[in-house]
């Protein structure tokens, strides 16, 4: 069994969506979605640098655009999706619960909305490498952080205040080995974020939904949700709560998962299922020139 997973905030590099534009009607694709959303994807996906790509409502619409076309070039029939974070909403379309305009128009929505959120309040992240769980959350709870993403792996995501994350630098949790500021531009998945979830909520209300065509699996709680209501719920609500991607490994195993494939900018997620999910294949789309191999992955693993 596949699962197709899409990465979130971070994972933009600048210029990472040069060599899929060579795709035959990919540059349509984009113009037409930037046109949409009132964004120029392909500038900011083949020009900007990185701190214009950091842009929280820039960042996120990008993220899912290169999600949907990679995963588009490749036409996989994956039998579960999932989503990391703005990844969710990628793997919405995927699934079928929104088509790829609304999805662009949503996480438009989402992107300004965190942006607003985030400039309340100088916040941000950073990724604890290394550590038991048991006593991570705890120091970081004690810290004023919350763990806004528990990736599995090793890897715990903190989220606060700049002082807090500054004092995390300085106070690290018993047995972590790292601690790596994100290039993000907020506290996610957090209390921070709460006026992002209410605006993303009335911007749900104009969504058009139907029910996933294949198995969604959440990452609020790495539960399958069978319909399209309650995968926008979920959509809604995760901004201000923590992403659990380890219990998304675990349904993944419990589902017989045996090869993952994660869409572009991929790698992220692909490094931490290689840790946490040991026989499985896995692959990440970064460029174009990674279809051929991810094709004959599916042709193996597809159908099983």
């Amino acid at each position: 069994m596949l699962v197709l997973v899409a990465p979130g905030q971070g994972a933009q590099t600048p210029g990472f969506l040069t060599p899929w534009l060579d795709l035959p009607g990919a540059a349509d694709r984009i113009a037409g979605w930037s046109d949409a959303i009132g964004l120029d994807l392909a500038h900011y996906g083949t020009q900007a640098d990185a701190d214009e790509i950091r842009d929280t409502a820039v960042a996120q619409p990008l993220l899912v655009a290169a999600g949907l076309l990679s995963a588009a070039a490749l036409d996989a029939s994956p039998g579960v999706v999932a989503g990391h974070s703005v990844g969710e909403i990628t793997a919405a379309a995927l699934a079928g619960v929104l088509d790829d305009e609304a999805a662009l128009r949503f996480v438009r929505a989402r992107g300004l909305g965190m942006a607003e959120a985030a400039a309340v309040t100088e916040t941000g992240m950073a990724a604890l490498l290394g550590g038991d769980p048991d006593v991570t959350v705890p120091h970081l709870e004690k810290l004023g952080l919350t763990p806004a993403n528990v990736n599995g792996g090793g890897q715990i995501v903190a989220a606060g205040t700049a002082e807090q994350i500054a004092a995390l630098a300085e106070d690290k949790p018993e047995g972590v080995r790292r601690v790596v500021p994100l290039k993000v531009a907020g506290a996610f998945h957090t209390h921070h974020m709460a006026p992002a979830a209410d605006k993303l909520r009335a911007a749900a209300t104009a969504l058009t939904v139907t029910d996933p065509k294949v198995t969604y699996v959440s990452n609020a709680d790495g539960k399958t949700v069978a319909t399209g209501d309650e995968v926008v719920a979920r959509l809604v609500g995760q901004v201000a709560s923590p992403v659990r991607w380890d219990l998304c490994m675990e349904t993944f195993a419990a589902l017989g998962v045996t090869a993952l494939i994660e869409a572009a900018p991929g790698g992220t997620l692909v490094g931490l299922a290689k840790r946490a999910l040991p026989g499985v294949k896995t692959l990440a789309l970064k460029t174009p020139d990674d279809l051929d191999a991810a094709r004959a992955l599916i042709s193996e693993h597809a159908g099983a």
